[in-house]
């Protein structure tokens, strides 16, 4: 505390003496930067959720923040569809929710610019079920802090037009003896980004796309909220 304390000390006054803080100011000063190092560490990360149907994920993101001392806070939920029952999630466990479609603007900068300016003060985008394309210009200003989730294990079964129960049908007309789901970071190209967790479901003999998609949903309601944790958590890592 001696060394912390001879390195406090005010400007030399006009007289041309130096003066020296009391050990009380400068405890009171200490005290004060410790305390806002603690709230900086306790801050939760600010989240919006993205949706385009019933909103089944998003409801399993929020039952987790909402079951524990959690490193986000759901702040927002997004939709393109007015009809979309994440809408009704949203106001069952009192969050804000907004409808944001392109449909509404002539350009897509104009559409890019209208939804950066409503996620002013969220830190991380999480998609959950949304089924537009985020804006090139959106994903470039949450560079590394949008999260999808993808119904398959990728790099295998991603790409444009791989949604929903497409995905399971493609995974079982290749024959494959097991799928999952991936979190992984978004880009400017379908399902390419960075890969952050991943987690394997095993293909019955007897699976439909139907029913290996209500088992690739349960595994993605488990794996997504604990991976947004982890994300705010600063846990995990990507890249070379």
């Amino acid at each position: 505390m001696t060394a912390i304390l001879a390195r406090v000390r005010n400007s030399p006054q006009s007289t041309g003496r130096t003066s020296t803080p009391s050990t009380k100011e400068n405890l009171q000063r200490i005290s004060s930067t410790q305390r806002k190092v603690v709230a900086a560490q306790n801050a939760k990360v600010p989240v919006a959720i993205f949706g385009s149907g019933a909103g089944s994920t998003a409801r399993a993101i929020l039952e987790y923040e909402r079951s524990g001392v959690r490193a986000f806070s759901v702040e927002l939920v997004l939709t393109n569809r007015a009809d979309a029952g994440i809408i009704g999630v949203a106001e069952q466990f009192g969050i804000r929710s907004t409808v944001l479609s392109p449909r509404g603007f002539s350009t897509e900068d104009a559409y890019a610019t209208a939804m950066i300016e409503l996620l002013r003060g969220i830190e991380l985008v999480v998609l959950a079920g949304y089924l537009l394309k985020v804006p090139s210009a959106v994903v470039a200003h949450f560079r590394d802090r949008i999260l999808n989730v993808h119904p398959a294990l990728l790099p295998k079964f991603g790409g444009k037009g791989m949604y929903g129960i497409h995905v399971h049908r493609a995974v079982l007309a290749a024959g494959e003896r097991c799928s999952g789901a991936t979190i992984h970071l978004v880009t400017e190209e379908y399902d390419a980004g960075p890969i952050l967790e991943q987690v394997r479901v095993p293909v019955n003999t007897d699976d439909t796309p139907e029913t290996l998609m209500l088992r690739v949903q349960a595994a993605e309601r488990y794996l997504y909220p604990r991976t947004v944790e982890r994300y705010c958590q600063r846990s995990l890592e990507w890249g070379a």
